[in-house]
């Protein structure tokens, strides 16, 4: 075996095995599915997963209390989850493909922040400034100012950056880095006017919570999410070639700023419905792409699908120890997604040193 024979082979051993696609799709799919059904037993009310069938299907020897608690409460929060988790995942995947960069989050275009400052305004100032909202809209007032605020600050954010040859990635993420600061300072402004009730409803949201899942939230945040996975996943073959770089993209016949562009709208839909029905739910977007490059390569057509279903396996979980873990009181969900998302990623990014993702 000559020299060249021998660095190949050694380069070779150190390589991890990565999944071909079909296989981690479906291998994601299964725990997917494992991980609904231990977590719809979760919970101050404790559901066996031999109960079950008989709730699904409606058996006369069902408790009733059973069926109250997994139909009106427990399955829409489980929906709401799935989704909310497979919209980040998707999200996340979609910037890091954007930006080229596995270090990439979908709060860097501003959705999330924009979302928390909207918000903040209406808990805080909504009365004095709104007054008429919260009676025409009751409990939407919340969910829709948030997402127009997501929304707002992401297309202030893409107009900063665009420049005589089209989207520059670097000036939005040095925008998105400036907007998110102001951002942060305007929530500052607002928990120093806001009363002791005021302050916790908004800290509360702040940090994430499926606690007030009901069946039209739910179908506001699949819908979207269905809709932008649609069109996200169009874009696999494009940000293949994107990796490579925008002019080699060009070359290709890749219509690079509509790439950017549908990226962009994309991710602001998905995250700023996600944002404004549960708050904000960290690290989910960005810890799920990550491991999915890890365990099949950085193929988008497999890296996009696959960050939905493991972004959705991460916030089931996370939500099921949230409920459970200091019952019949529930943490908030982006405590526990923090708090397991930082150290796994630190962890990941020591064993990926030095690779290529």
């Amino acid at each position: 075996m000559n020299t060249s024979e021998t660095e190949v082979t050694a380069w070779q051993q150190r390589t991890p095995r990565r999944l071909r696609g079909p296989g981690l799709l479906a291998l994601l799919g299964l725990l997917l599915l494992a991980t609904l059904l231990w977590a719809a037993g979760q919970g101050a009310y404790s559901l066996p997963l031999s109960a079950l069938p008989g709730v699904l299907l409606g058996v006369d020897g069902a408790e009733r209390g059973a069926e109250l608690v997994f139909f009106n409460i427990r399955l829409p929060r489980l929906v709401l989850g799935l989704a909310a988790g497979a919209g980040l995942g998707l999200a996340g995947a979609l910037m890091q493909g954007l930006f080229r960069n596995p270090l990439a989050d979908p709060g860097l275009i501003g959705v999330s922040s924009g979302a928390a400052l909207a918000a903040g305004v209406s808990i805080v100032m909504g009365s004095l400034w709104f007054p008429d909202l919260p009676r025409a809209l009751g409990s939407w007032t919340l969910v829709l100012m948030a997402f127009a605020g997501g929304l707002s600050v992401t297309v202030l954010i893409y107009l900063l950056s665009r420049g005589e040859g089209g989207t520059r990635v670097g000036l939005m993420l040095l925008a998105g880095i400036a907007v998110n600061a102001l951002a942060g300072a305007g929530l500052g402004l607002l928990s120093f006017l806001a009363t002791d009730e005021q302050l916790r409803n908004l800290q509360f949201w702040l940090l994430g919570s499926l606690g007030g899942a009901r069946w039209s939230a739910v179908a506001l945040v699949g819908a979207i999410t269905l809709i932008a996975g649609g069109a996200g996943l169009g874009l696999a073959r494009a940000l293949n070639a994107l990796a490579l770089g925008e002019a080699q993209a060009v070359l290709l016949g890749v219509p690079v700023e509509r790439v950017k562009l549908i990226a962009i709208v994309v991710t602001a839909l998905v995250v700023g419905a996600v944002t404004a029905t549960t708050g904000i739910i960290g690290f989910v977007g960005l810890v799920a792409p990550h491991m999915v490059r890890l365990l099949g390569g950085p193929d988008h057509r497999w890296v996009l699908p696959g960050s939905a279903l493991l972004g959705a396996v991460l916030v089931l979980l996370a939500d099921a120890v949230a409920r459970t873990v200091l019952q019949p009181a529930e943490l908030p969900l982006g405590v526990i997604t923090a708090m397991v998302g930082v150290p796994f990623f630190l962890l990941l990014l020591r064993g990926a040193h030095g690779r290529r993702l």
